[in-house]
């Protein structure tokens, strides 16, 4: 995953895998972002020519003193340059920042290779926040519906997981048999941080109708919960494909749901119809932040609506 970087980036990324118990998506982006922030370098300072491919340009040359010479403003060159050049959206920009400040931090506290870091003062592109789109009950009953075919049994559960549990698609392919214990399930989240997922009536009769399907010979991962066509753990991609699947077969727009969208579906209906506490939702979720959980507590336009025909001058009629 490493190839072609240069040895103060892989020191880096081995850190923030080993250390910081960074997920392996997580150290996948950060090795893509300083692969791209180095070629913008070398390419900025004219040590490469201005003609060639720019997803080719080695970067595995990138030196301590390189590094060194690297500036705020070039830090501020790159964000322009990811804005201009590469279309990059705010929340992209503000991932990319979050990966050079965390590398030059590292060069600086901990490598010792930094005496000062020219990312201290870097600020991060305002992400306006946006509501998360998610499915009403009647929609989420309807996609429910759809299943059928070969694999219902465990199409279905995998539906009733998203819908009613919010997990997130790393977290559902890597669920293993001896993770599911009577109405508990164990899951292991972002920073592979265990957490322990409480299941309701419909995720146990779902599972145990699958279970009494599933294949049992020839699996080539015995533990697996999940499995594909050919038996072995099912993959993210095939996952997304059966969601896309029903989703499109119960007439709703493949464009605008996905697997991500089923998990925001979950935590709005616990919050909007559970009363579920903001804390307790932060925890079946597994967000490290509250402030990320907060986005499930919007409102839609039907409590807006009876929130002012509630108010008690609303039935006051003007004097004749």
């Amino acid at each position: 995953m490493f190839d072609g970087m240069p040895p103060l980036a892989k020191d880096f990324l081995n850190y923030m895998e080993t250390i910081r118990g960074k997920s392996r998506n997580t150290i996948k982006e950060y090795c893509y972002d300083l692969r791209l922030f180095f070629r913008f370098i070398k390419l900025d300072r004219n040590l490469v020519d201005p003609a060639c491919d720019f997803d080719k340009i080695d970067v595995s040359d990138i030196d301590v003193d390189l590094v060194r010479s690297i500036t705020l403003s070039d830090l501020y060159s790159f964000m322009s340059f990811l804005s201009r050049e590469r279309d990059n959206s705010a929340r992209t920009r503000a991932r990319k920042v979050a990966c050079i400040r965390s590398f030059f931090n590292y060069l600086t506290t901990k490598a010792k290779i930094l005496e000062t870091n020219p990312a201290a003062e870097l600020d991060s592109p305002k992400i306006l926040k946006s509501l998360p789109k998610y499915l009403n009950i009647e929609e989420s009953k309807r996609l429910l519906n759809a299943v059928d075919g070969k694999h219902k049994e465990r199409d279905y559960a995998i539906l009733t997981l998203f819908l009613n549990c919010g997990l997130r698609l790393s977290e559902l392919v890597n669920i293993n048999l001896n993770m599911l214990r009577k109405d508990t399930l164990t899951v292991v989240g972002k920073g592979n941080k265990e957490r322990t997922i409480y299941l309701n009536d419909a995720c146990i009769k779902a599972l145990e109708a699958y279970l009494k399907v599933r294949p049992v010979n020839g699996v080539r991962d015995k533990n697996a919960l999940f499995l594909s066509e050919r038996k072995q753990r099912i993959s993210n991609k095939t996952v997304q494909h059966i969601v896309k699947k029903y989703i499109k077969s119960s007439g709703l727009d493949p464009e605008r749901y996905s697997t991500h969208k089923l998990r925001h579906t979950a935590a709005t209906l616990m919050y909007k119809y559970g009363n579920v506490d903001i804390r307790a939702l932060q925890e079946i979720l597994g967000h490290e932040s509250v402030s990320t959980t907060e986005i499930y507590t919007h409102v839609d336009s039907q409590q807006l609506r009876n929130a002012v025909k509630s108010n008690p001058l609303s039935n006051i009629e003007p004097s004749k």
